[in-house]
């Protein structure tokens, strides 16, 4: 029986709290150390520093997991490598395509493996709708929508001083809706089409509004035309009047596909048949140690996420957001109509500012 794999996690809070339960819930894991300037509410019985080169030479893991603020995954994910520990990095990877390409080069070069947290990528629903796809289930692929609208309040914006911003003390950031919360729905669709690093797209555009007192984006869409002519709509917004669960939707010439990501579902409609399937997940940290051990390949290595980072970067160099009217709802902003405006868009395969629009107007 192997020893078990050791793990650092680099920040707690947060969806840190996540990545805690989730090592805590495998038995052949063992957490060896948490850095994070703040210490847990309650004492994890492992050593506690906020310096990681500190705790990276006490503990010497087998896995670090970096889990912080987007503009210091680099810096961070680096000297774990260096410090021969493979890497679990939280998406987005970085805030700039060339800091990215530079991190993906640099952690080749060290020799240690790193996968990056789109943790829906490892979705056996998003390998059974290409595989559908391949087949010609829905025909041939005509586009690919994405929509999604959350309420966040105020509180999600002040949970740390990088939320919610385009960049902080002259260093980039992008903690938009697109390229933060909603980073899955752009990351699947992408993968649906089969993307590559180096494709040379015919369309990149990006439209970013706001509703609340923040810099970055809280309502956003964007379209994409592949090389194959393929085009790709996502239409998201923070300020919904009603809920939507992000879904990725595939329409075709005989029929429609639909991904839930968040639920591992997929839907098929053709006029022959509806059907619906659930799937299961492969859990990314599980996958890293795989690799580590066996050569299982990694599911998200750098490289895959590297169209999605073309895409951050058109909304890094995109207009300042417009902003928006919306009405108050507590602490929130909430845009009236918004909810089904994104819908469609998804499903049209329109930009915002292409459809009948009250707040646009």
């Amino acid at each position: 029986m192997s020893d078990p794999t050791t793990v650092v996690l680099v920040g707690v809070h947060g969806h840190g709290r996540w990545h805690l339960r989730n090592v805590e819930r495998m038995p052949d894991v063992r957490l060896v150390g948490i850095c994070d300037p703040r210490p847990p509410e309650v004492d994890p019985g492992v050593p506690v520093e906020p310096d990681l080169a500190v705790l990276l030479e006490k503990t010497r893991p087998d896995v670090t997991i970096v889990c912080t603020p987007i503009h210091t995954h680099s810096e961070l994910a680096l000297l774990a490598a260096r410090a021969g520990s493979h890497v679990l990095l939280e998406k987005p990877p970085t805030p700039t395509l060339a800091e990215f390409d530079e991190l993906a080069a640099s952690l080749a070069s060290t020799g240690r493996a790193c996968q990056i947290g789109f943790q829906s990528l490892g979705s056996h629903a998003l390998r059974h709708a290409r595989a559908l796809l391949e087949r010609g289930a829905i025909g041939e692929l005509r586009g690919i929508g994405a929509a999604g609208a959350w309420r966040r309040g105020a509180d999600y914006y002040a949970r740390a001083r990088w939320a919610g911003r385009r960049s902080l003390d002259g260093v980039p950031v992008v903690d938009g809706a697109l390229t933060n919360p909603f980073a899955h729905a752009i990351a699947n669709a992408l993968a649906l089409e089969g993307v590559s690093d180096d494709e040379e797209l015919r369309e990149l555009s990006v439209e970013l509004y706001r509703a609340n007192p923040i810099e970055a984006d809280d309502t956003s869409c964007l379209r994409l035309v592949t090389a194959r002519g393929v085009p790709i709509v996502v239409a998201v917004t923070l300020c919904a009047d009603r809920e939507v669960d992000p879904y990725v939707v595939l329409r075709g010439s005989r029929g429609r596909m639909l991904l839930d990501y968040r639920s591992d579902r997929v839907r098929v409609e053709t006029p022959e048949r509806v059907e619906t399937t659930e799937h299961g997940a492969t859990d990314l940290l599980e996958n890293l140690i795989a690799h580590t051990r066996s050569g299982t390949p990694l599911l998200v290595p750098p490289a895959a996420t590297r169209p999605f980072m073309r895409v951050l970067e058109a909304v890094r160099l995109a207009p300042d957001p417009v902003e928006i009217p919306s009405e108050r709802d507590g602490d929130r902003h909430v845009v009236p109509g918004v909810s089904e405006d994104v819908v469609r868009a998804a499903d049209s395969l329109q930009l915002l500012s292409e459809m009948d629009v009250p707040w646009l107007k």
